[in-house]
């Protein structure tokens, strides 16, 4: 139950709503008190929240990846009672959900107005506010005289970042957008979103995680360092939004392609949330960036007198796990049980490890496992129209061993035993991995890492990719190994020797560290190749044939993932969800975008991918029973799309 009552000068407004929801019976109460103050009247809202439900069973058989394994053979279906802090977030003033039409209050502390509204990008129109907006919110004298609309300034603005050469002033001129105008800035990244996301994410924003201390202006989110450990809580309180949705955190040790990049790695999760809300539609202000300062064991960054995170070598072990868990236990304590945490660009083995401890106690995602391999599935799903053959016909041969490729290689063994109705076990050795000392084999298996043990089958030792290549005779070739030039001619020519229409994936980023260019791909397969990529390339002419490669980017899945799981306020992520992700994607490919060689479809449709993805993973939320907002909708695409943030500006009281 929850009630509103809001008293002022001559009036008194009371609201109540009452729900039920959680895994188990609890009980929540808890009173704000809000003031509102201005010359003339003095406002007070009290709120009041209590949440009870019953504990729910989930039978059913579903499959599960080897992190179950790695936790005890605990499921993230047991729901499990280690960590049973319950909460919930809502747009409680209902601004997101408001019409174009309909007036919205400027909330912050207080209703901002004159220089301060000015300052607040959440709610700053510059020359867009109307004559009356001026006079109410005392903006006469601050603002030259004309009134512009939105239309007008973002041509106005699009036009200045055309003019920058470089694609680092570019990053900066949108990110002081960002800063100045909220809403203007995703204006022009939805607008204008296959020009600006090479810009706001990779392969720029690589480059400004490593200039990051030299280009940082104003914190874009919350910096806990080993200097917070035992006051986590409180720095999370500190941030000014109370109801968020999505949090991005990383600890800035794997950056991209780029290695150790210390507390810098904040612009990857700055990066991520922007499209979050862009091509997701979750609102700003329930995104929330996080970097876990451990420091670091880069000596050029702890050498430059620019850097602003810990000058100390990276603590591992008891202690990093330490303040580790205290920012999970903190963010589940703050923000409640539905709150999404997706891990960002950790080391591999911190990674696994995280996901493996809390995937069954707090909804989390790891997206260079999770969100790399759905959308690699998709991409192999969707060419299958255009290389022929079901999935377990196929053989894979993947050149990196990590997180995305060990990722990668679970989730397409998970569907090809999905598809054929055999053990995920049979089903992984159609899928080969070589990482730096070549081909992993059984006779490796006691020095591999856990990880890598499921992917090592009974062979001879090969030590190169080209002779790996040789005696697999793979169909499918993907690389993961984030360093470049490793697809080399001699490669690619005997996947052209093996099949009539090799499909190549190389999706390793930034683009300086793809395993190899739409040009060669194309040029060494002599036109035949299959070819997508992790950061984009230029279409390319081979015999008087456009090719126009394709982008197996992380953005296709993750906004519309996360999505899903906010609008079914589900509690867990399931391996069935990322299945139910990749199989929206695939279906997303039009015949005209395999006419033209592509198996991704444009990114100027991404706000409707999304839509379908969230559709897709929501419902898979509902059938295995991890879903907390009831009743279910009834169209959950038509309600994807009535919950996503538009960032058309809103007139003011």
């Amino acid at each position: 139950m929850v009630s509103l009552n809001i008293t002022g000068h001559g009036y008194s407004i009371n609201l109540a709503i009452s729900g039920c929801c959680g895994s188990s019976q609890r009980k929540i109460s808890e009173k704000v008190v809000l003031c509102l103050g201005s010359k003339d009247h003095h406002h007070n809202i009290h709120i009041t929240g209590e949440e009870e439900g019953e504990e729910k069973k989930v039978i059913g058989r579903k499959m599960e990846s080897t992190l179950k394994a790695l936790r005890d053979g605990e499921s993230v279906l047991d729901l499990s009672p280690r960590s049973t802090v319950s909460g919930g977030v809502e747009d409680i003033y209902g601004e997101d959900r408001a019409t174009e039409d309909q007036l919205v209050t400027p909330w912050t502390f207080s209703v901002a107005s004159g220089y301060s509204l000015l300052r607040d990008p959440q709610y700053n129109k510059g020359l867009a506010f109307t004559e009356k907006e001026r006079d109410a919110h005392y903006l006469r004298g601050l603002l030259p005289p004309t009134v512009s609309s939105q239309q007008l300034q973002e041509k106005k603005l699009m036009n200045s970042i055309r003019h920058y050469q470089v694609p680092l002033q570019k990053y900066m001129a949108m990110m002081d957008l960002q800063e100045r105008n909220e809403r203007l800035f995703y204006k022009l990244l939805i607008d204008n979103v296959e020009e600006l996301l090479p810009v706001v994410y990779t392969p720029t924003v690589g480059e400004a995680c490593q200039k990051y201390g030299s280009i940082f202006r104003r914190p874009q989110g919350l910096y806990i360092s080993l200097k917070e450990k035992g006051k986590i809580l409180e720095v999370l309180k500190n941030w000014p939004e109370r109801s968020i949705q999505v949090i991005v955190v990383t600890d800035g040790e794997r950056i991209l392609g780029l290695g150790d990049l210390g507390c810098q790695g904040m612009g990857i999760p700055v990066g991520k949330l922007a499209l979050y809300t862009a091509l997701g539609g979750v609102r700003p202000s329930a995104c929330l960036p996080v970097t876990i300062d451990v420091g670091t064991n880069n000596e050029q960054l702890l050498n430059d007198e620019f850097y602003i995170g810990l000058r100390q070598k990276r603590a591992t072990g008891q202690q990093y796990y330490e303040l580790l868990h205290e920012f999970m236990t903190a963010v589940k304590q703050n923000y409640g049980e539905k709150v999404l945490v997706q891990f960002e660009d950790f080391a591999n083995h911190n990674a696994f490890e995280l996901l493996a401890k809390y995937g069954t106690t707090h909804l989390v995602f790891n997206d260079d496992i999770q969100g790399t391999a759905s959308v690699v599935l998709a991409g192999v799903v969707a060419a299958l129209k255009l290389i022929g053959g079901t999935l377990a016909e196929h053989t894979f041969l993947f050149l990196g061993a990590g997180e995305a490729g060990t990722g990668i290689a679970e989730l397409i063994a998970l569907e090809m035993s999905k598809q054929t109705k055999v053990p995920i076990e049979e089903s992984r050795k159609k899928i080969w991995l070589v990482d730096s000392k070549g081909l992993i084999v059984s006779s490796r298996k006691n020095s591999l890492q856990h990880f890598k043990k499921p992917w090592a089958h009974e062979h001879e030792p090969v030590n190169s990719l080209l002779e790996a290549v040789k005696v697999i005779k793979p169909t499918v070739l993907i690389g993961s190994s984030g360093v470049g030039r490793t697809f080399t001619k001699e490669v690619v020519e005997a996947m052209a020797s093996n099949n009539d229409k090799p499909l190549i994936l190389a999706l390793s980023n930034p683009t300086s560290q793809s395993e190899c260019t739409a040009e060669e791909a194309y040029q060494w397969s002599e036109g035949r190749a299959i070819f997508a990529s992790g950061s984009p390339f230029d279409p390319v002419e081979y015999k008087g044939k456009v090719y126009a490669s394709g982008q197996a980017n992380n953005a296709y899945i993750f906004p519309g993932f996360g999505l899903g799981l906010v609008i079914s306020g589900a509690i867990r992520v399931h391996d069935d969800m990322l299945l139910a992700a990749s199989e929206a994607l695939a279906k997303q490919v039009s015949e005209e975008n395999y006419k033209n060689g592509l198996i991704y479809p444009p990114f100027s449709s991404i706000r409707k991918i999304s839509a379908n993805i969230a559709a897709n993973v929501a419902a898979k939320a509902y059938e295995l029973g991890l879903a907390t907002h009831l009743p279910r909708p009834q169209n959950l695409v038509k309600y994807a799309e009535s919950c996503m943030y538009t960032p058309v500006y809103r007139n003011y009281r």
